[in-house]
């Protein structure tokens, strides 16, 4: 009964992700990325949200190498601050010959969609992340809550890939006060 429930909502996901776009797409950036430093939880401080990620609390992608040089990749958020936390889990294959920056993310067979790490920071502390057309965008950190400095200097560095500062809205991390 429990898959039943998740199928219909991953099956949105990815239609979600991979729905039809005017803009073109542009490359991956030509960076190397030390995946086994890269694995662990980034919370999404910022995004450019496809519709099914709108409104999440908590947000947050848990990465796990795999021994078959795979990813797992969970979605980890709340609906809700007094909610349960829920997950989504997906596998991510590192496209050959990227550097370990683009990324196929696959939620619900045979639904995958592409993925650029577009910049890491040297300390693997803060990341961003587009997809190839660059209408979608997540900024990453390894802590939830980061000031406001930092975050517009991501935006700036966004812009500078193509992506539209305006979009991005901020994710909760913590209860406002």
């Amino acid at each position: 009964m429990h898959c039943r429930k998740r199928w219909p909502l991953a099956l949105l996901l990815m239609i979600g992700i991979t729905a039809c776009s005017s803009l073109p797409t542009r490359p991956a950036p030509a960076i190397e990325i030390d995946l086994p430093r890269f694995m662990g939880t980034w919370y999404v401080i910022a995004h450019v949200p496809y519709w099914l990620e709108e409104g999440k609390l908590t947000a947050r992608d848990v990465y796990r190498l795999r021994e078959d040089g795979r990813i797992d990749n969970d979605y980890v958020f709340k609906r809700r601050w007094d909610g349960p936390e829920h997950r989504w889990q997906g596998v991510s294959t590192v496209q050959p010959g990227s550097g370990g920056a683009h990324w196929q993310v696959q939620f619900v067979w045979p639904f995958k969609s592409d993925l650029h790490v577009l910049e890491v920071s040297a300390d693997y502390q803060w990341a961003l992340l587009s997809n190839p057309r660059r209408d979608l965008a997540w900024v990453f950190h390894r802590q939830a809550e980061v000031d406001e400095a930092e975050l517009q200097d991501w935006l700036t560095r966004l812009s500078a890939y193509g992506v539209d500062p305006t979009e991005l809205r901020r994710v909760e991390q913590v209860p406002s006060s």
